[in-house]
């Protein structure tokens, strides 16, 4: 047989087996870009549902109302922190952690001039203002009507403190989007907005070294801010060997009346005794050096 037939036979053969494995490797083409295709869609939806289910976090999180944190957020970040303080080498003393619960006063006539959805809408842009006044490390969330909790981790009493001036200040002086009251109301004070804050300091392990011990002290101290008038604040460690008829030797609280605002060259604390209004304090602030 010579060799052109032989070349030519061997051709005609192996045309099948040829085409057969092209159609294979055009069908293994098909199969890697299906495939290539159903991943990208599979990790397109991946992403979808991964920002879903955040929405849906944050919105489990959040209190419709306010727009800040709720009460379950905060349960569960007091939780966490309280044992994150506590998580220490033995023998060594818990990490600082405070805790304010803060109640604003005075939305009543907000209230009673624009109704209740003004006064909402008030206490949305309120709640939005006090929550660039802590750190990112802090939280703060709605308790309850208008009461909110700041949990400040790696906190003593000092930082605590200033914080609740700093809060207090901004309940003060905050711009209250375009509301106003109606009228010259006696005894308020000029660059006031009528609203006040009282504000209940605890910290951790001093006044408890659980999370319900420390809402507790924190609850007794906003009392104690609450009855001495407000627009101030009281630690939970003033009110030891409180009494029915009051706190037994502690400290007075202090009622801020100073400008506490950035850039402030001067700051006024004045004892709760002296001050326990904002008509006492507007008094005061008119009678001048």
């Amino acid at each position: 047989m010579s060799t052109p037939f032989l070349v030519q036979a061997l051709a005609v053969l192996s045309a099948p087996a040829l085409g057969a494995v092209a159609l294979t490797g055009l069908r293994l083409r098909r199969r890697v870009t299906d495939a290539e295709s159903r991943e990208a869609a599979l990790r397109l939806r991946v992403e979808e549902l991964t920002a879903e289910r955040d929405v849906l976090q944050r919105t489990a999180s959040c209190d419709p109302l306010t727009g800040v944190w709720n009460y379950r957020h905060l349960q569960l970040t007091l939780d966490r922190e309280v044992e994150r303080a506590r998580r220490v080498d033995p023998g060594a003393a818990p990490r600082p952690l405070a805790l304010l619960m803060l109640e604003i006063a005075g939305f009543e006539s907000v209230v009673a001039e624009h109704g209740r959805a003004r006064g909402n809408a008030i206490l949305r842009d309120l709640a939005q203002r006090l929550s660039v006044e802590i750190r990112r490390s802090d939280t703060l969330g709605r308790y309850g009507g208008e009461e909110f909790l700041v949990v400040l981790p790696d906190t003593g009493l000092d930082g605590a403190v200033q914080v609740a001036e700093r809060l207090c200040w901004t309940v003060r002086r905050h711009q209250l989007l375009d509301w106003s009251p109606a009228g010259a109301e006696p005894g308020r004070v000029s660059g006031r907005n009528g609203l006040t804050a009282a504000v209940g300091i605890a910290v951790l392990p001093e006044d408890g070294a659980h999370a319900a011990l420390l809402l507790r002290a924190a609850d007794r101290a906003l009392g104690a801010a609450r009855a001495g008038g407000g627009d101030g604040w009281r630690g939970a460690a003033e009110l030891t060997g409180e009494g029915p008829e009051g706190p037994a030797g502690a400290a007075e609280a202090v009622e801020i009346t100073g400008n506490l605002s950035p850039g402030a060259d001067e700051v006024s604390l004045t004892p709760a005794g002296t001050a326990h209004s904002t008509a006492a304090v507007a008094a005061g602030h008119d009678a001048g050096p």
